[in-house]
């Protein structure tokens, strides 16, 4: 506007259009200095002739896939009348439809499988099965930030100790692949395990959607050319789908290597023949319409035919796989009136075992006087919050986690529980944790629960157990809650949070939320 066209207009009307001119000049300014600094850049006219992006091919991702709901459409373009009953019993019909179509994706299957009905992806399976015959035969920190190394260890005084502390912080990662590229599973690791097997590792993971992933460490990464163009290979992996949900825990029996059982959400326990790779239903409701979503699973070591379990709704159960399926061959118990997270039985004295449970409380019983009508405890102690995971040894002690961010030691087996009499108990000042651990518990949705758990035969008279780090380690104490090594190592970009001991050999797995694996040895 020219000095002539503003000559009427008042002295705040002048200074309005002044501010809104220089405001202008600037937006400008700024606008080119991003464009010429490369911040951002016009839009691109439909038919120009600038370079086209590249299109950046998808990953490769096994993912269940989800049945879209019917979308909706006005009753002109279905050809009907509109707010009638017939478009209205239509679309309720189709709403039904797609719900029950959901539905039946997340009912366990209780036939069995064969190799074919359960292979996802991965290398396919020759008459060797998912093992060789030589399996069978033979405290709260900065983020990523390592609180445990090289100077504490030097710092030990205890010969024993230092020189466990040496061993355990000597495993290195294992280094034929960034773990980045060992994908265990499709989706979130949930469980892992270790096959018993001393003479190679060999580890199972089990995910959210209820994929199984086998993955044979003692393969080695083949050698490629100097040329640019030759192939870098993946690991050979496996990957099956004996589940329809979740897949929550797994074990090995040792008098029974040849057999995977898991439990699931799906309320059912499968049975894996790792020769012929075939699996079969264990355990499960009468009817599929019953929801009992299973949260741990167990066996005594000397009794490879008895399988125990918990489920979310606080139950406990046994049954004997020798016998028929039916409601009088399987033993239930009310123990809590909320989710048990996880339970253990003790290895040495296999008719005590401990839960953990939603309501604060670890709780000890003893199956030799356990009541379906009115069970109670043998010992009992409660948290400031929900306890995650009870895992117990066979020298009688007690490992648990809990959300107010501790690590919980309870040694009963110095308190001679061996020798208790059925129906024996203790009262809360006898059963207290001996050590607290200050440790990030505080997974949140995307990462897996951290749960403890125990090396079942160490090869020395140091009880130890690893656990998840929420800085991307793996830590490993001892049953007295010193810390024997913080595991970590290049390429890991996620929380190990399913962290495993093999049974004997100082070998430690861990499962991430990507369904990747590390591996220490």
């Amino acid at each position: 506007m020219t000095a002539d066209n503003t000559s009427g207009l008042s002295e705040f009307e002048k200074q309005r259009l002044a501010n809104i001119a220089e405001r202008d000049a600037l937006l400008k300014k700024l606008s080119l200095e991003a464009q010429s600094a490369g911040i951002f850049t016009s839009p691109r006219t439909v038919g120009g002739n600038g370079p086209k992006p590249k299109k950046r091919a998808p990953p490769k991702r096994i993912k269940e896939e989800e049945s879209p709901l019917p979308r909706r459409q006005s009753s002109r373009l279905r050809g009907l009348t509109a707010d009638s009953e017939v478009a209205k019993r239509k679309a309720e019909d189709d709403y039904e439809a797609a719900r029950e179509a959901e539905r039946a994706k997340k009912v366990r299957r209780t036939d069995s499988y064969s190799a074919n009905d359960m292979f996802i992806a991965g290398q396919k399976l020759n008459g060797d099965g998912l093992i060789g015959v030589d399996v069978v035969n033979k405290g709260v920190a900065e983020p990523y930030v390592r609180t445990f190394g090289d100077a504490d260890v030097k710092k030990t005084t205890d010969k024993d100790l230092k020189a466990l502390r040496e061993e355990m912080n000597g495993l290195s990662l294992w280094g034929q692949w960034d773990p980045q590229r060992i994908k265990i599973t499709p989706e979130r690791v949930y469980a892992m395990a270790f096959h018993p097997s001393e003479s190679k590792p060999l580890i199972f993971a089990g995910d959210k959607m209820g994929h199984l992933g086998v993955f044979d460490a003692s393969q080695e990464k083949p050698e490629t050319g100097d040329d640019e163009d030759d192939d870098d290979p993946d690991p050979v992996l496996t990957t099956l789908k004996p589940h329809t949900r979740t897949i929550t825990a797994m074990m090995v029996h040792p008098s029974k290597p040849t057999r995977l059982y898991t439990a699931s959400y799906d309320s059912s326990i499968r049975e894996l023949d790792l020769e012929k790779t075939t699996s079969v239903e264990k355990y499960g409701p009468q009817s599929t319409n019953i929801d009992e979503a299973l949260s741990g699973l167990d066996m005594a070591p000397e009794d490879p035919n008895t399988l125990y379990w918990t489920t979310l709704n606080g139950t406990f159960g046994r049954y004997d796989m020798r016998s028929k399926l039916s409601e009088k061959t399987v033993t239930h118990w009310q123990l809590s009136e909320k989710k048990i997270g996880g339970f253990t039985l003790c290895p040495s004295q296999s008719h005590y075992f401990a839960t953990a449970s939603l309501d604060r409380t670890l709780k000890l019983w003893d199956l030799r006087k356990l009541s379906t009508n009115d069970p109670v405890p043998v010992a009992e102690h409660e948290s400031r919050l929900s306890v995650s995971h009870a895992a117990f040894n066979a020298a009688g002690q007690i490992a648990t986690t809990s959300y107010d961010d501790t690590i919980k030691l309870y040694d009963v087996g110095a308190k001679g529980f061996s020798s208790w009499k059925p129906g024996h108990t203790l009262s809360d000042q006898e059963f207290r944790p001996d050590t607290v651990v200050r440790h990030n518990c505080q997974t949140g949705r995307w990462v897996t629960i951290l749960r403890p758990q125990w090396q079942m035969n160490p090869q020395s008279h140091i009880q130890r157990f690893c656990v998840g780090n929420m800085n991307r380690f793996v830590d490993v104490y001892s049953s007295s809650g010193d810390q024997l090594a913080q595991l970590g190592g290049d390429g890991i970009t996620a929380v190990p949070a399913v962290a495993v001991f093999h049974r004997s050999k100082n070998w430690v797995a861990g499962g991430t939320a990507s369904g990747k694996v590390c591996l220490w040895m």
